[in-house]
């Protein structure tokens, strides 16, 4: 099969060897994948992806210096539904948590030499926690699911309620993703803060009440020029060095923080800040079966409308160009795979 294949660094177009579906799996063709933050990443700094996966006593089958296929954020079509699964359909629309469940183990898609991700024509997933995708969603907003799982995972974790305010720092996917479940739970108000004015109308359009430039306004100022009062909750978003000590700084008194940017590097911040305003903190990563499921659902019943966050598509022979594109953020926040489309990433309007 066709698929953007990773190697040394580098992305090639090439023939990849077809998955092969075992007992409880079922082989689909990917009809959308959406390219994240991580797949650039882990293209740049693969050993140092590696090495972090077996400081966390991780052995996924992950070699960086052999081809993978990368894509963890996708929608497919069912074209076999094996021995041992029930209730799919060829032709059926799923989407699934990014893993395989198989006797040796948890299997990262995308993340792992021997199971590649929706960077490919076809792949394979493990029938028992596939989702068959309802109500005629399409399958563009369906491979958003994941995406918006994490930043729902974030919410969940950060024990925001009514009554609260939101700051949000870093309008990149996952901070754009957190406005609208924010907005579902009637958090008011929400403030959000990037360099980019795209993503700043980007976060107005989803349902931040405010969207500040941080080189004009610091974000704590302006939640406290439009309220001040209440509660709060920072959710930090850019996963750089210095952030989680910016936040901190920024705080006030007996704020909570939500940290879901993932920083790859050590990282320092001052403990006696934290300590002498007795911040909370919760880091975040992932989120389970039940918080992919309610996301799925959401997105299908328009609860959630994900449309602002798909900026461009493009076929296998684009994905280089579209790495190099998701570099600036006035240009795109999410590109979607869409495999037989041209070379040309085309923009989306919304």
């Amino acid at each position: 099969m066709r698929a953007v294949v990773a190697d040394n660094g580098r992305l090639d177009v090439r023939e990849f060897a077809e998955p092969v579906p075992e007992a409880g799996e079922i082989l689909v063709a990917v009809r959308a994948c959406g390219i994240c933050g991580s797949d650039i990443h882990t293209l740049a700094h693969g050993d140092e992806v590696a090495s972090l996966g077996e400081a966390l006593g991780s052995d996924t089958g992950f070699d960086p210096a052999l081809p993978y296929v990368l894509g963890h954020e996708f929608c497919g079509e069912v074209l076999d539904a094996g021995a041992g699964t029930f209730g799919f359909d060829a032709g059926d629309l799923v989407v699934s948590m990014p893993f395989l469940l198989r006797p040796s183990g948890l299997v990262p898609l995308g993340f792992a030499n021997a199971a590649p991700g929706g960077y490919a024509e076809r792949m394979v997933l493990t029938g028992g926690i596939c989702l068959k995708v309802p109500n005629g969603l399409d399958h563009r907003r369906a491979a958003l699911t994941e995406p918006m799982a994490v930043a729902l995972h974030a919410v969940n974790k950060s024990g925001i309620k009514q009554g609260d305010a939101a700051v949000i720092v870093g309008c990149g996917p996952i901070g754009l993703a957190m406005i609208p479940w924010l907005r579902l739970r009637g958090i008011e108000p929400i403030v959000a803060a990037d360099f980019s004015a795209k993503r700043r109308a980007l976060a107005l359009e989803l349902g931040a009440d405010l969207a500040v430039d941080p080189r004009d306004e610091a974000v704590t100022d302006a939640w406290r020029r439009v309220d001040g009062a209440k509660e709060l909750v920072i959710f930090e978003a850019v996963g750089t060095p210095g952030m989680i000590d910016s936040v901190v700084s920024m705080a006030p008194s007996r704020a909570r923080l939500l940290i879901a940017g993932v920083c790859m590097p050590p990282d320092t911040f001052r403990p006696f800040v934290a300590i002498v305003k007795e911040l909370s903190m919760q880091f975040v990563y992932c989120y389970d079966g039940d918080e992919f499921a309610a996301t799925l659902r959401a997105i299908a019943e328009g609860e959630v409308v994900v449309d602002s966050l798909i900026t461009g598509t493009v076929g296998f022979d684009g994905v280089s160009e579209a790495f190099r594109l998701l570099g600036d953020p006035e240009d795109h926040v999410k590109i979607l795979i869409e495999p037989g489309s041209g070379p040309e990433v085309l923009h989306v309007s919304t």
